[in-house]
């Protein structure tokens, strides 16, 4: 992707570089799914990012004209993700979840689960905000999910496990952006390994649930995520049964699981036809999280 200087002079506005961006994404048949779900957002995301301008600023000032190393900014930009694919936030190292900016790089998935939605209302109506004193996030990645609990509960002690060494750098980056070192502990954990005898009113995950067939087709943006964040099995549920075989152990008495699957979850409901999955719904969008409580693990003999 090559612009001649007689070309690039005639693009003198950020408006100009917002439309440029939208006409090569489209030409080239970009994938968008990470913050984003289609080339006019993506574009003015990037342009304004290489401006250091903030996400809101005032359309009105689109037609201010750029200089020379400015435009030389921007087309970087522009040109690496068309050329490598990189989805957006990797390319600015930003994402946002419930409200939040977090810093991600491409050691840990970007974060777009619809459980944010559940956070931000406080699980509930699933549980009483008030008597919440100790949550886990299992698979933690770079901290998202687990650093939106801490903020959401300000009273309650925050546990993140994570397998990657490297995911859980990211993490810790995360946390202390937040300020949340002393609320929330990054356990380098296979699930529950290292977490024998701790027990929690929420246990909340976002695991690896992506089916061999579903990973053979993913589009390039897709493959810069780490695939250990991604790939689960046949049929996307290595993970997801080893949380749903040792979760009760691990909640209190009235604790609830709260675990999105994706695509997966018909497999899962196949799987466990006897489990009385409740499958959430969200205002903003999202599906294949459920939640369980512990004494319906434990009735159905997971514990």
């Amino acid at each position: 992707m090559s612009l001649s200087v007689a070309e690039l002079d005639q693009l003198r506005t950020i408006r100009d570089f917002i439309r440029l961006g939208v006409s090569l994404f489209n030409r080239e048949e970009l994938h968008f799914g990470h913050g984003t779900d289609n080339a006019l957002d993506e574009a003015v995301w990037l342009v304004l990012h290489a401006l250091h301008l903030p996400p809101d600023f005032p359309a009105d000032y689109f037609d201010t004209r750029l200089t020379d190393p400015e435009k030389r900014e921007v087309m970087a930009l522009l040109r690496r993700r068309v050329e490598e694919r990189l989805p957006v936030p990797y390319l600015i190292n930003s994402a946002w979840f419930a409200g939040l900016e977090f810093y991600v790089d491409e050691r840990v998935l970007i974060p777009r689960s619809p459980v944010a939605e559940l956070v931000e209302q406080g699980f509930s109506p699933w549980i009483e905000p008030g008597r919440v004193g100790r949550i886990l996030d299992l698979c933690t990645g770079g901290g998202c999910i687990a650093i939106a609990c801490a903020v959401a509960f300000p009273q309650a002690a925050v546990d993140a496990s994570e397998l990657s060494a490297e995911a859980l750098e990211v993490a810790a980056i995360n946390v202390e952006r937040h300020h949340l070192r002393e609320q929330l502990e990054l356990i380098h954990s296979d699930l529950f390994e290292r977490l024998q005898g701790r027990r929690y009113d929420i246990i909340v995950s976002n695991p690896p649930y992506v089916d061999a067939g579903e990973m053979a087709a993913l589009p390039p943006e897709f493959r810069h995520e780490p695939r250990m964040a991604l790939a689960a099995g046949g049929d996307g549920l290595d993970i997801v049964r080893r949380i749903l075989a040792g979760a009760a152990e691990h909640l209190n008495p009235g604790g609830i699981l709260v675990v999105e699957v994706g695509n997966s979850e018909q497999a899962l409901v196949e799987a466990f036809p006897e489990l009385p999955f409740v499958w959430l719904e969200f205002e903003r969008g999202g599906e294949g999280v459920f939640l369980l409580t512990r004494e319906q693990l434990q009735a159905h003999g997971l514990s």
